[in-house]
């Protein structure tokens, strides 16, 4: 499905029928790392509409340069939800969709009914993100030797725990193909990455009150966990959870514990709002 924002088209795709939960995926990537991990708990649990959107210049929505910002795409976003979502809804961000969801709830507090991050860009520079050590590593060096040395060391990047059965996940939900426009896009990007105001300043004056989750990788060398854990108090309703044995690709290495923290946010959502 398209939407259609001024001179970009905005490609999305909606899975269920209920309430509407908007699934923001993160930099580099497309809607399928959202829906490969978010399915199986949705599958199991009806009454949730859930839409999976391609971020301007990623999967295949439009490239256009001029929304190679942070400002631009939250304009672009909250103009889709304003269309596609009428009422109030949930929003699920990963990496900087998390920080993206963030901004989306800044704008309009009282329509969110409920938050969900997942390894989140807090701090949007790296260079003043506070990263742990990568202190674990649980490889299968024998399978990694059959891999040549640049999709080795991609992988491992970031890997924490790195086989065979991770891998082949990594490459069809992570690792996607990127055309030069969409290279040129979040290469333009990443110069505008973060927005023009303090977000989450503008969520705590706003208060937010209802059910959220962040799920953190203790060994996540790219975002961190340590800033978002300095947001606890901003979320009264919040659950925080710092996941061991996981780095930025926790959907892939702890999977089922964040199915659980996952229902267990839908419960909350369902009966404590």
């Amino acid at each position: 499905m398209k939407y259609q924002y001024e001179d970009i088209a905005i490609h999305y795709e909606v899975i269920g029928e209920g309430r509407p939960v908007v699934m923001l995926h993160g930099l580099g990537c497309d809607m399928e790392l959202m829906r490969a991990c978010m399915e199986p708990v949705f599958s199991k649990r009806p009454g949730y509409q859930r839409i999976y959107v391609d971020l301007p210049g990623m999967g295949r929505s439009g490239t256009v340069l001029s929304y190679a910002s942070a400002d631009r795409i939250l304009e672009v976003l909250t103009g889709f939800i304003d269309q596609v979502v009428p009422g109030k809804f949930l929003i699920m961000g990963e990496s900087y969709g998390g920080y993206l969801a963030r901004g989306i709830l800044s704008n309009d507090i009282e329509k969110v009914d409920g938050l969900m991050l997942l390894c989140p860009v807090i701090v949007p520079g790296r260079e003043g993100r506070v990263l742990p050590p990568k202190n674990a590593e649980f490889h299968d060096r024998q399978f990694l030797d059959t891999l040549d040395t640049t999709e080795r060391e991609q992988f491992c990047d970031y890997a924490v725990l790195a086989d065979e059965d991770i891998y082949r996940r990594y490459k069809t939900e992570v690792a996607v193909e990127l055309s030069q426009e969409s290279e040129a896009f979040i290469y333009q990007l990443k110069d505008h990455y973060r927005f023009s105001f303090d977000v989450d300043e503008k969520i705590r004056t706003g208060r937010f009150e209802r059910p959220a989750l962040f799920v953190c990788g203790r060994q996540d060398i790219c975002v961190g966990y340590e800033d978002a854990l300095k947001l606890v108090k901003d979320y009264p309703r919040g659950t925080f959870a710092l996941v061991d044995v996981a780095g930025h690709n926790l959907q892939l290495e702890q999977p089922k514990l964040l199915e659980a923290l996952v229902e267990n946010w839908l419960l909350r959502v369902e009966k404590y709002i």
